[in-house]
């Protein structure tokens, strides 16, 4: 009955959430595609000069992602952002089933309602809030790149990294994976990834030449189209040292920052090449904090981590960060004049990346663990 009463109220409690945070994003970055695309398939225009009107923001993906959202042209907004939130909440659950099944295990929770509270508790965080409001992607290709860790990489499948490349060719960012792949010296996984990611590009450019050639030598060089560096929900390294009174040698400290993180990271995956979960985990956060923009709503790529410390050993870790990341804090610090601890308080996911990327446990799964998720998804 406790358990009953518990999920009604975080039900409730996430709806409201989702509610308020959609009042405040009203499905933005869905209705930039939708406006790109039917632009592109429907008026005849190049997709990389439409701009949203009244903004700055234009399709930033490459001609891959317009390909798969190429249905938008034919859609309603009204339906995009339906079957986009439907979509987030579908991968989200997907996600939390397959790596927080041996949390819910261990508290004896692993029925509907435990699950429905799982779901909950992922649907509440706020990238994910922020993730279905904007109308984003990232859950989707969050969910491509884990199935493509634990059910190929992990078991050693001939298909493994087709995951990955198929990310890559949507988003560059999951190209950090592909990174994983070389360091732990996964050489078939590694050819299948680049394969898939220069197979989908090529096919791409083969189909819309005009687009590929505008978005590989312009739009993806031109960092206004994204938004200013500096803005608050940018919480990578690049978007703090954007924040501080650096000037000219920001570039310089971010390019010693990305450098510094990857060693660290390479370190530590080195160390425990065999342990895939814990690998999808910490490259998640490395995508997070080397990425020159990293909104908030990117930081679902931190949603391994934060079950990896929970589930072994590091629980104060992950429940703070998940309390802190879902608290909407970091927003106190959005406008001038700001609060006292800004450079706390308005990098709250930075230092929380870092702290995950020193401190998230590795090399303790059990490899029965993955053939049991190997046997569920069968």
């Amino acid at each position: 009955m406790k358990r009953i009463v518990t999920l009604c109220v975080l039900a409730s409690i996430t709806v409201g959430a989702i509610v308020l945070t959609g009042l405040r994003n009203e499905y933005f970055d869905s209705k930039v595609y939708h406006g790109a695309i039917q632009y592109w398939f429907r008026d005849g225009g190049m997709v990389y000069d439409f701009l949203r009107p009244g903004t700055p923001y234009g399709f930033t993906y490459p001609p891959f992602a317009g390909l798969v959202m190429s249905p938008m042209a034919y859609l309603p907004i009204l339906l995009v952002a339906i079957v986009a939130s439907l979509a987030t909440i579908a991968t989200t659950a997907l996600i939390v089933w397959w790596l927080a099944r041996p949390i819910l295990d261990r508290l004896g929770w692993n029925d509907r309602i435990g699950w429905a509270i799982a779901i909950c508790l992922g649907l509440l965080f706020e990238p994910v809030r922020e993730t279905i409001t904007f109308g984003q992607v990232n859950t989707l290709l969050l969910a491509l790149v884990t199935a493509d860790m634990l059910f190929g990489v992990a078991r050693g499948r001939k298909w493994a990294g087709v995951g990955i490349g198929i990310a890559v060719a949507i988003k560059l960012t999951p190209g950090v994976f592909i990174l994983y792949l070389l360091v732990t010296r996964r050489w078939r996984a590694l050819l299948t990834s680049i394969g898939s990611a220069a197979g989908a590009t090529l096919l791409a450019g083969a189909l819309f030449p005009d687009e590929s050639r505008e978005f590989w030598t312009s739009a993806l060089w031109d960092t206004n189209r994204v938004g200013l560096l500096h803005y608050l929900s940018n919480q990578s390294e690049r978007g703090m040292l954007a924040r501080l009174p650096l000037d000219v040698v920001e570039s310089k400290i971010w390019l010693a920052c990305v450098l510094v993180t990857l060693a660290v990271w390479a370190w530590r995956v080195g160390r425990a090449p065999s342990d895939v979960v814990g690998g999808l985990a910490l490259t998640g956060v490395l995508g997070c904090l080397i990425s020159p923009v990293t909104w908030i709503h990117h930081c679902v790529w931190l949603i391994p981590a934060l079950i990896r410390c929970v589930e072994l050993g590091r629980p104060y870790l992950g429940i703070s960060g998940y309390v802190v990341m879902t608290s909407h804090l970091t927003w106190w610090w959005e406008k001038r004049p700001r609060p006292p601890l800004e450079l706390i308080g308005g990098n709250i996911y930075v230092w929380f990346s870092l702290a995950l990327l020193f401190w998230t446990p590795l090399g303790t799964r059990r490899s029965s663990d993955v053939h049991e998720l190997d046997k569920i998804i069968a």
